[in-house]
Formats: C-alpha cells, sequence, structure tokens
C-alpha cells in the first residue's frame, strides 16, 4: 500500500506550519506593542486624541516643571494635573474644529503669512531665529503653519458664535467706573529690581534657614550701604542665586503678595525677605512713578475691553459646555 504523505514531505509542511505560527506571534507582539506606543487616549465624535499627540501637547510645560526642582509628590501632583489641563484643551480643540468644518470657515495662505509676519514683528524675530526656536520645540514650520491656521479659524469661530453678540453700553461703563474708581485711580508704576536665592528640592530645613539667612545678610548690607545691583553681582556667581532688573509694573497687575510687601515702601527701599514657593526673595524699588489721574474718558477703552473680555470669555464657556454636554466624549487614560 502506498503512503499517502512522504516523510520528508510532512515534515516540510509541520515546518511550514510552525514557521508561520511563529510569525504570525512576531507580527501580532509588534502591533501590540505598537498599540501600547501609541494609543487613543480621547474620542471626541468621530475624532480621537493619541497617546503621542498628548505628550507631544504637553512636552514643553511638562520640561518646564521638571526644572523648577519640585519635591517628588508636588512635582507628580502637578504633572498629573498638567495633562488633565492638556487634555480637556485638546478636546475644546477638537469640538471647535469640528464646528469650524460645521460652519465652513475658511482661511487662506496670505492670512497665515500674515500672522506670522506680526508674530515675528511683535518678538523681535529674524525668520531664521524662528526656525531655530521651533527646531527647539521639534517642530517644522509646516506644522506651525497648521497650528496658526487653526488659531485663526477658532478666533473666528468665537466670533461667530460669542463676540458678535456681546455688547458693551456706556451705563455699563459707567457704573464699573463708579464701582472701581478707587482701583483705577492708583497710577503708580514701580521700577523693580530682584535678587532670588533658590532652595533645594531635598533641602532640609537646616538648609532652608540657612538660605534665609543668607537673604537677610543680603538686606542688612543694602540698609548699611551697599548698593543693590553690586550685591547682586557679588552673589549671582553662586549656583542658586538670580535676579536683575524686572522694569516698570503698574501697582494694580503685581501679585496680592508683592503689593502686600511693598506698600508704604519709597524709591530706593527694599523689601523685607519674601517667602515664595522655590526660593526666597528680596525686591528694590528703583523708581516709583505717579502717572496724572485718569478721568472717565481715559478709562473708558479700558473699560470697554475689560468688560467685553469678560463677558465673551464667560459666554463662550458656556457655549463650550453646551457643546460637551451635546458630544460624545469619552477619555480613556
Amino acid at each position: 500500500m502506498k503512503k499517502l504523505i512522504e516523510p520528508n514531505i510532512l515534515n516540510g509542511f509541520r515546518y511550514y506550519l510552525f514557521f508561520n505560527f511563529f510569525l504570525y506571534l512576531t507580527v501580532a507582539n509588534a502591533v501590540i506593542a505598537a498599540e501600547v506606543v501609541d494609543r487613543i487616549v480621547a474620542i471626541v465624535n468621530d475624532d480621537i486624541i493619541t497617546l503621542s499627540e498628548l505628550e507631544q501637547a504637553e512636552a514643553p510645560y511638562r520640561e518646564k516643571i521638571k526644572s523648577m526642582n519640585y519635591m517628588s509628590e508636588k512635582e507628580h501632583e502637578m504633572l498629573f494635573k498638567l495633562r488633565q489641563d492638556i487634555i480637556k484643551r485638546m478636546v475644546d480643540d477638537k469640538l471647535t474644529d469640528q464646528e469650524v468644518k460645521r460652519a465652513k470657515i475658511t482661511v487662506g495662505a496670505n492670512e497665515v503669512n500674515a500672522a506670522i509676519e506680526k508674530i515675528k514683528e511683535t518678538n523681535y524675530l529674524t525668520e531664521e531665529k524662528l526656525r531655530e526656536g521651533l527646531k527647539a520645540q521639534g517642530m517644522t514650520m509646516l506644522a506651525y503653519r497648521q497650528t496658526i491656521k487653526e488659531q485663526i479659524l477658532r478666533r473666528r469661530l468665537v466670533n461667530l458664535e460669542v463676540r458678535s453678540k456681546v455688547i458693551i453700553t456706556d451705563d455699563d461703563i459707567k457704573a464699573y467706573y463708579e464701582k472701581h474708581k478707587g482701583d483705577l485711580d492708583d497710577n503708580r508704576k514701580y521700577h523693580l529690581w530682584n535678587i532670588i536665592m533658590s532652595v533645594p528640592p531635598l533641602a532640609t530645613e537646616e538648609q532652608k534657614q540657612e538660605i534665609y539667612r543668607q537673604m537677610e545678610d543680603v538686606r542688612s548690607k543694602f540698609l548699611h550701604g551697599e548698593a543693590f545691583n553690586e550685591l547682586l553681582e557679588s552673589y549671582k556667581p553662586y549656583r542658586l542665586v538670580d535676579g536683575g532688573d524686572l522694569g516698570m509694573f503698574p501697582y494694580s497687575t503685581l501679585a496680592p503678595k508683592l503689593q502686600k510687601a511693598i506698600e508704604g515702601l519709597r524709591a530706593g527701599d527694599i523689601t523685607q525677605v519674601i517667602n515664595a514657593e522655590t526660593g526666597f526673595q528680596l525686591f528694590y524699588i528703583k523708581s516709583i512713578e505717579n502717572l496724572a489721574e485718569k478721568t472717565m474718558a481715559d478709562v473708558s477703552p479700558e473699560i470697554e475691553e475689560k468688560l467685553y473680555n469678560e463677558i465673551v470669555n464667560r459666554k463662550f464657556a458656556a457655549w463650550l459646555d453646551e457643546l460637551r454636554s451635546r458630544s460624545h466624549i469619552k477619555i480613556q487614560q
């Protein structure tokens, strides 16, 4: 009786099955690995947001947080909040982009060119410097142009859906002026210098107190006649010391903590040592300018813009909330 399959053919067939099964497992593992590397983190109606897109969006902020030398627990907390905020922003961007398409809003290449030229002019950038900055952030000019285009489209959508429906009356301006007259009359501008001594992230309480004593020593030397800029230069070689001429600031724009620190001080004075989140600071008041008192006519454009922006922001937030409520959004982290 004849054999139906020769032994060498059977062995070859077994090898074929084994090889293809092994190949299948290899390909399957590669696919699984690829899915792990780049996966979907959010679904927004018919669009998706991938992990790689999320990581690219948060990269510059992540680096900034890591460079601030927070304690491990604080850094983890801030990075977690950063991711939540970035995902929320990306979801909102997807929703607005979808509405842009629905409204058939368009932007031409010339408008993108004009916007980029404006950015270069405002920031005193040459074409070469702009490209260098983009390269440092891992972005091509083509990707940057697309980002600018999307921003213009979104602004036009906001104009269509929100801004065009906001009206500020003379009565609104007058009511705001009467309510905030005291704040508007404060026309002080401060020319500030500072010196800051950073506290290392793992510093002990004794080390923190030593840095504080060094800052008190700086303040004492200033009060005994040493010039602030000379003190700054003498301490700057130390690794954790920084500072310099910060420029002119309207009093109303300063942080409440700093407002309190400089209240009652005159030009040429220095603040007490301020405990900042990452170290200790001193502020030197080089000069104070008292501008002429402003009438309602003087501040009307400023008030109108402030009220307009407040209303636009509220209405835009409400519009986004409504848009989210009627959209299919799924976050999967």
